[in-house]
């Protein structure tokens, strides 16, 4: 598999993914920042975008949330600026997340980028999901273990910390190297100069978060489902106790909700499309006519997937996708068509035209495009 990144795709996949931290020197050969740091500090006054700063005073952390208008009272050592979701907002940004396209979309998370003074870090912590992060402007020491048993504790009402770990990863990061951390491994870094960090996030639903959001969307979409029934039993011996076979019935009425694939699909389908957040989107003024639409596909223009929407099929579907937490259906079946919508972040014009029915997709990307999730890019 061809990528940019200096990295054996297939390797990595087999050997490290979601096993061990992995250091990659001169991952992206001569990278550059896609945005500033002047940039990064002007995404973080907008309320709508989840921005954070952290830092040390007399020798206590300190966190809080943003929006944020002013640093000067910081100093020009030990802080950090973070911002969430960066690729919904920035086009440069974005391009980063696509480096990482062998991984599942639906697994994709967000692209935080941060900015560190000398001695800026966020201190020792354990994250629940995978991470590369990818070392921009300036240079970062990295301390990373293994999975290990460790003490967490609250380091700031919203920091959360672990006791010092063993380190497998002990290296200072210069611009283009890249560092991998599964889930579960502690970490730490600091700047050693003024520098940008781009970390490109996965997450995966633990069982928990599973259940809960699918007793959820039991709650919200069905209104009536099997109720224990004990017609025929015996007379009770012992008045107190529960037998197996009631425990054998609620666990088939449940296992029975479960077994339902094609609502299963649909909950998961919603759910993962979901946004994690708030999106960019910009209704088209005026809206697109599908002559229109057409015309600029047949005149060359490419029609791209907004920074963040997730889109998302099941295998073996032929005419339903999900897209921001919402089911949509082609009016007729074709694989292609869904493949053209959620596989690709780009769809051009020839794409369209080599369907098997071009008016099939048309008319189900047509609202997709007035409400913003496709947009042609405009010449400056």
């Amino acid at each position: 598999m061809h990528s940019p990144l200096n990295l054996d795709i297939e390797h990595f996949l087999a050997h490290d993914w979601q096993r061990k931290p992995c250091l990659f020197k001169a991952a992206l050969p001569g990278f550059e920042d896609p945005l500033s740091p002047d940039e990064l500090a002007g995404l973080a006054l907008e309320p709508h975008i989840e921005s954070r700063r952290v830092w040390r005073e007399q020798e206590l952390w300190q966190a809080e949330t943003g929006p944020f208008d002013s640093y000067d009272h910081l100093g020009e050592t030990d802080w950090t600026l973070l911002v969430q979701a960066v690729n919904q907002w920035h086009p440069g940004v974005q391009d980063l997340a696509e480096l990482f396209r062998f991984i599942p979309g639906w697994r994709f998370d967000d692209v935080m980028v941060s900015f560190s003074t000398p001695g800026g870090g966020v201190g020792p912590h354990i994250d629940q999901y995978g991470v590369f992060i990818l070392q921009g402007s300036g240079s970062r020491r990295w301390r990373v273990g293994e999975r290990q048993s460790l003490r967490e504790f609250a380091a700031h009402g919203a920091l959360r910390h672990c006791d010092d770990f063993e380190a497998v990863i002990d290296e200072v990061l210069q611009p283009g190297d890249m560092i991998y951390i599964p889930p579960g491994c502690p970490h730490e870094g600091y700047a050693d100069t003024p520098a940008m960090n781009y970390s490109i996030g996965f997450r995966a639903p633990d069982a928990k978060d599973l259940f809960s959001g699918f007793a959820d969307h039991l709650l919200a979409h069905v209104d009536i489902t099997p109720r224990f029934d004990d017609a025929g039993m015996a007379a009770a011996s012992a008045h107190g106790r529960l037998d197996s076979s009631v425990m054998t019935q609620v666990k088939g009425l449940m296992q029975e909700l479960l077994n339902d694939d094609a609502r299963l699909n649909d909950w998961f389908g919603e759910m993962i499309s979901e946004a994690r957040h708030d999106l960019d989107l910009e209704v088209a003024e005026p809206a697109y006519s599908l002559e229109e639409l057409v015309l600029r596909l047949d005149h060359g223009d490419h029609l791209y997937r907004l920074g963040g929407v997730r889109c998302f099929y099941h295998e073996g579907s032929e005419n339903v996708f999900y897209l921001d937490g919402d089911r949509y259906q082609l009016a007729e079946p074709d694989t292609d068509a869904i493949a053209l919508l959620c596989d690709q972040a780009r769809i051009c014009g020839p794409e369209v035209a080599c369907l098997k029915e071009p008016r099939n997709l048309l008319d189900c990307l047509l609202p997709l495009v007035n409400q913003g999730y496709w947009y042609f890019e405009e010449d400056e």
